[in-house]
């Protein structure tokens, strides 16, 4: 199995650990509405497009909203559990690029269940999900620093680094340390629940804290 079937797979288990209406890190959004959201991003072209395409959000949020509203209760919460769990179509743009796509998108999914109802220990992720994860995080990660004008360096526990972004003229470079799977959820914009620590001179760490806040 690659990363991002064995991920997948996590992403089912945990949703299937919680009820329906469990909180998640995604705001607004209860374990139910993740699912949905999972289910209709790989079968739905205008709910995938919604993601990138600001136009397209609000129709893409009212399907997974209905299709939520569908799965209230146990069973058919089970049901549309097992259709995340399913691969979508040969057919879909989402089989062909499944590990690049999908790995970091499972992971940040599976802990947005996980941790949506407060803290709980970290996952021991084994080394090749680390890799996996790691390289694709530039990518993943670039997105969310796109008007962030410092400079950024991440650092591993384990003293491996990628210089992720150059400063702006006047700015300086902050750092963002942590294990992999906390910085991932740091860059997807889950920094509250992460456990990362950004450092850097004040100012800089202020500005990035404003678009990335950390605990």
């Amino acid at each position: 199995m690659t990363w991002h079937e064995i991920e997948r797979a996590q992403l089912a288990e945990a949703l299937l650990d919680v009820a329906p209406d469990a909180p998640t890190l995604c705001e607004g959004w209860e374990a139910r509405h993740l699912a949905a959201h999972v289910v209709l991003r790989e079968r739905s072209p205008m709910v995938g497009a919604g993601v990138a395409v600001p136009a397209l959000s609000a129709r893409a949020e009212a399907a997974i909203a209905k299709l939520a509203d569908q799965a209230v209760t146990e069973g058919a919460y089970r049901d549309l559990v097992a259709r995340v769990a399913d691969r979508p179509a040969r057919w879909h743009p989402a089989s062909w690029v499944g590990e690049s796509m999908n790995v970091i998108e499972f992971f940040v999914h599976t802990e947005d269940v996980r941790r949506g109802a407060g803290p709980v220990p970290a996952r021991e992720l084994d080394a090749g999900l680390v890799e996996a994860l790691w390289s694709h995080l530039p990518r993943a990660g670039a997105g969310r620093l796109r008007t962030v004008p410092v400079g950024v360096v991440l650092v591993r526990d384990d003293g491996i680094r990628h210089h992720l972004r150059t400063p702006k003229p006047d700015y300086g470079t902050v750092v963002v340390r942590g294990d992999t799977g906390e910085i991932v959820l740091y860059l997807l914009g889950r920094g509250a629940a992460a456990d990362v620590r950004v450092e850097g001179e004040a100012d800089d760490v202020a500005t990035i804290e404003a678009v990335l806040p950390s605990r």
